[in-house]
């Protein structure tokens, strides 16, 4: 497999990385933000003095990002309708609707995604930061939509894309996207004993995401990759106890504190890569002579030509 940096017209980034890279038939693209890197934010990306109602910060800067993002695949051979999976950073989780509203201009069928918030960005005033994975065009290569009995987000976004043999979920939380958390992923007020809310809303979570992956002709057995959000990391104990029971084999995976997350009261957000089972792919278990982690996941995954590592400290 060959490996391809790609180059296009967007802004040219001042720290050391690529822009984008195409493996085979996959592109993997950079988190971008509303920099030219020369100036900071530049004037097409903020609110005009004179004109202080029309539009706003945080949709500006979407709309730049995602113009240059456009231009990133379109150098790739590809385009954002072939975006399988995103990530969204938010400095603050209020600037949300301003984000999605212009989200939705760019994608007719939205790609699983998953948004959080964070601390901050590397690039002063920047209030958003997207990063997606996508594939190129090609005859016989094309993204489904998958959707199971799991609750349906609000937001515009798909639950999960199956791209060719790999299974692209959107991050999911414990709401009903009706009610917001629902009794089920609480403790109970009679019962305080008797588990908790990190257990009840992870164990919610993952059931979901169980449908997703049997919906998609997989199972959570078939995951390479996981990135989970906590909003606590005072919680991990609690999560990670239910994840154990999940995972015989534990996937590659990333646990890293957020500022939040986008229903009230969640607590945990888990963000999922698989693949569907055929006569021989699988995945072999990777070990090194680096340190063995405490915590119940493996140091990386080898699936084909693709290697999934879990994030290491």
């Amino acid at each position: 497999m060959s490996i391809k940096p790609i180059k296009s017209a967007a802004p040219q980034p001042l720290a050391n990385y690529t822009e984008a890279f195409v493996a085979a038939d996959l592109v993997f693209a950079a988190g971008q933000l509303a920099s030219d890197f020369k100036t900071g934010v530049p004037p097409e990306a903020r609110k005009k003095e004179n004109f202080p109602f029309y539009g706003s910060d945080i949709e500006l800067q979407t709309e730049f990002v995602l113009q240059n993002l456009k231009r990133t695949f379109e150098a790739a051979g590809s385009s954002l309708e072939n975006v399988v999976k995103a990530q969204v950073f938010l400095t603050d989780l209020n600037h949300f609707h301003g984000f999605d509203s212009v989200w939705k201009r760019y994608f007719k069928v939205p790609p699983p995604r998953t948004t959080i918030g964070c601390t901050g960005l590397l690039v002063k005033d920047t209030l958003v930061e997207i990063d997606l994975i996508g594939h190129v065009a090609k005859k016989g290569l094309t993204h489904s939509v998958i959707k199971s009995a799991a609750p349906k987000p609000l937001a515009n976004y798909s639950e999960a894309f199956r791209v060719g043999d790999l299974v692209f979920a959107a991050g999911q939380l414990a709401s009903d996207f009706k009610t917001g958390v629902p009794p089920g992923a609480r403790k109970q007020e009679n019962f305080p004993f008797y588990g908790s809310d990190i257990e009840r809303q992870t164990e919610f979570v993952l059931q979901n995401l169980k449908r997703t992956f049997e919906a998609a002709g997989s199972s959570l057995d078939h995951v390479v990759k996981a990135q989970v959000f906590l909003t606590d990391l005072n919680l991990f104990h609690g999560f990670d106890s239910v994840w154990k029971r999940y995972f015989k084999v534990p996937p590659p995976r990333t646990t890293v504190g957020c500022t939040g997350l986008l229903v009230r009261d969640t607590l945990v957000e888990i963000d999922l890569i698989g693949y569907v089972p055929k006569k021989g792919l699988r995945h072999a278990v990777i070990q090194s002579g680096a340190p063995r982690p405490l915590a119940h996941y493996s140091e990386g995954f080898r699936l084909g030509n693709i290697v999934f590592a879990a994030g290491q400290i």
